[in-house]
């Protein structure tokens, strides 16, 4: 990637800022998933992670549908594959997001709260319809470890586990929905497969227990996503081998049960196949520490802004330089990475060891596939949108070069 951004820069007089997805390694990353997943699960992506047409495209053969939160990524999915199964979770569903659910054939509808399972109803009911649906459950305990915690603690996602006998006697007194299991979404950003392994087996637990008490009919068990990225060291990523042996020693304890085990994974699909190039435009001395500013920042890359982190990068070095002044640079030094907004949080990467950086240097950050450009506040300032690349990378060798008999082909498009 290093000479691919090396390369795109020379053909470009001003300052590089570009995401580049390489959908060759997206397609290989997700083939190892579909492969080694058990044959009673289903893998579904959840578009919130980055809706971007072009993956979605490059997705649709390979994965057994799309999760969505918004009729908007409802509409999303249709434009790219209008058979797909979808998934619809989320709080605060509209009426008019709940009539498109219906026009648009989404699959199952995860309801929220009573209220909601009562609107779901009286619009099925309007429409002539019935509504398949999984109750959302906030479990009373959820993964400890994980970044983000949408159960275990209080939140505004899914029905408290202490209220759910009333929700699934209300679903069962209903006429125009089909209650067909649960909906365990619980985290975000778990790296350990131990631990998601156990909160699998928790899930069918509970399952079982309602199923049981309440002579329901469970055809799907979807424990959501939450499968995580080390950003910090991203050597050591979530062990998925591990997982698939934990996953199928669960579904072995629970074999009576033959549902369909839904996931639906979003930061864990596209994360890595995703890359943020920006130039760097200056660099400065303030109170003692060495800062580089980037022709870019948290306005395209909100992440490590949003989570006070530091995300990783590498330098990919330029050696193009046009004035007749000498080019700054650092070296052996710790730098923190801004951006170019005019506000002290927007920092990409704080007190990282670095051994030469110029101004003109290319940072080029990492696991940028998910939850970057799609979380960002893009028009703050007005600057200039970074280009969107597309690379079909299969025509590279293992050192980035291009092979004699393909060439490497790249699609661009303006957002």
């Amino acid at each position: 990637m290093e000479n691919i951004v090396q390369s795109l820069r020379m053909e470009r007089e001003k300052p590089f800022c570009a995401y580049l997805y390489d959908l060759s390694k997206l397609r290989h990353h997700v083939n190892q998933l579909m492969t080694t997943l058990p044959s009673a699960c289903r893998l579904f992506y959840a578009i919130k992670a980055n809706s971007d047409a072009n993956l979605l495209t490059t997705l649709a053969p390979m994965v057994h549908g799309f999760e969505v939160a918004s009729l908007g990524e409802i509409e999303k999915v249709r434009a790219v594959d209008a058979k797909i199964p979808i998934l619809f979770g989320g709080p605060g569903k509209t009426q008019e997001e709940i009539e498109g659910a219906i026009h648009h054939g989404v699959t199952l509808l995860h309801v929220e709260s009573i209220h909601e399972l009562q609107l779901v109803n009286h619009i099925a009911s309007q429409k002539g319809t019935t509504v398949s649906i999984l109750l959302r459950v906030n479990l009373r305990s959820s993964v400890p470890n994980a970044q983000l915690k949408m159960a275990g603690v209080p939140t505004q996602f899914g029905i408290d586990e202490v209220e759910v006998p009333n929700a699934i006697a209300l679903a069962k007194s209903l006429p125009n929905v089909k209650l067909l299991g649960f909906h365990f979404h619980a985290m975000s950003n778990n790296g350990d497969s131990k631990t998601h392994v156990y909160f699998v087996d928790h899930c069918f637990e509970m399952a079982k227990t309602w199923g049981k008490e309440w002579n329901i009919d469970i055809s799907y068990i979807n424990v959501g996503g939450g499968i995580g990225i080390n950003y910090q060291d991203v050597e050591n990523q979530f062990d998925w081998v591990d997982f698939m042996e934990g996953l199928e020693k669960v579904l072995e304890k629970h074999n009576n049960t033959n549902w369909q085990t839904l996931f639906e994974c979003g930061r864990y699909i596209t994360s890595s196949c995703g890359y943020y190039a920006a130039e760097v435009l200056d660099i400065k001395q303030n109170h003692g520490k060495s800062f580089c500013v980037i022709r870019g920042g948290s306005h395209h890359l909100r992440l490590p802004a949003a989570w006070k982190s530091s995300h990783p990068f590498t330098i990919v070095p330029v050696e193009k330089w046009s004035y007749p002044f000498a080019r700054p640079e650092l070296n052996d030094s710790v730098i923190t990475v801004a951006g170019e907004l005019c506000t002290p949080n927007d920092v990409l990467a704080r007190d990282i060891s670095v051994p030469r950086i110029r101004v003109g240097d290319i940072l080029l950050f990492s696991y940028a596939g998910a939850y970057g450009w799609a979380i960002s506040h893009h028009d703050f300032l007005s600057h200039p949108h970074p280009e969107h690349l597309y690379i079909e990378s299969d025509s590279i060798n293992g050192s980035g070069a291009k092979t004699e008999d393909k060439r490497l082909q790249i699609k661009i498009s303006v957002v």
